[in-house]
């Protein structure tokens, strides 16, 4: 018998910081190109939705937002903007069906101290994983929006946590982010091994461009290919599960 869902405890600062990832932790983004998307999606919804958005950062499975809800909650926030997205993708990649978890992981971030743990966790997340070696060297994580230009991201309120003073919050705020630390924030339990463009990259050698079109192979032919893809040392089953949106148990059994 499934127990129901425990309803989300509403932030009263109105800040949530949520994590959205792939059904069975498969790929979301299969390239830049699909990252753009969202991006174009987020801002396009920021607007009508009327939320704030502090932190984002976007992996190949799973995405970090740091925002604070508007007139609309954040459960229709996140249904409006992930609708938008699976329906380009699988236009795009001419497949069809769930492509995120139904239900997104969320916590309340309700004061200043811990807003700010949130948005270095997030803007971390690519360097804790071994894909980078400075959080200012990131791409698809919204650093840039606060050391360059702000695109969709509202910096004022982060940086005022730092100094009135422009100049010296955004120092502090550099500081502060580039501090390594062992902040523990809600996680998207993702162990990062060998890399998922190398899996991407051995996928194209057998002449297959995306997780869908592996999808789509008949059966014997898809097979084939996890068997091989199997062989390659440093790839584990969950992962190898994780890029290919294949079941880890069907792989067990080749």
């Amino acid at each position: 018998m499934n127990m129901p869902r425990k309803p989300r405890t509403r932030s009263r600062s109105g800040i949530y910081h949520i994590i959205q990832r792939g059904v069975n932790q498969q790929l979301i983004f299969e390239n830049d190109t699909d990252k753009i998307r969202f991006l174009l999606t987020l801002k396009r919804f920021k607007a009508m939705c009327q939320f704030e958005l502090y932190g984002y950062c976007l992996m190949n499975n799973h995405i970090h937002l740091l925002l604070k809800e508007g007139e609309e909650p954040i459960a229709l926030i996140m249904k409006r903007i992930s609708s938008s997205y699976v329906y380009w993708y699988n236009q795009k990649y001419e497949r069809n069906g769930h492509l995120f978890q139904e239900r997104f992981k969320s916590e309340n971030v309700e004061d200043r101290a811990y807003f700010l743990t949130v948005l270095r966790y997030i803007h971390q997340n690519p360097l804790k994983a071994g894909l980078t070696q400075s959080v200012f060297k990131r791409s698809w994580t919204s650093i840039e929006d606060y050391i360059y230009k702000p695109d969709v991201v509202d910096v004022t309120f982060a940086l005022d946590q730092f100094a009135a003073d422009r100049t010296e919050a955004l120092q502090r705020f550099k500081d502060y982010m580039q501090h390594v630390s062992d902040d523990l924030c809600l996680n998207a339990d993702v162990q990062v091994r060998v890399s998922d463009s190398e899996i991407k990259q051995y996928m194209n050698e057998y002449g297959i461009e995306s997780s869908s079109r592996l999808q789509q192979l008949e059966k014997e032919n898809r097979n084939d290919i996890l068997r091989k893809l199997k062989k390659v040392d440093g790839i584990s089953l969950r992962q190898l599960s994780r890029v290919t949106g294949i079941s880890k148990s069907v792989i067990q059994r080749l």
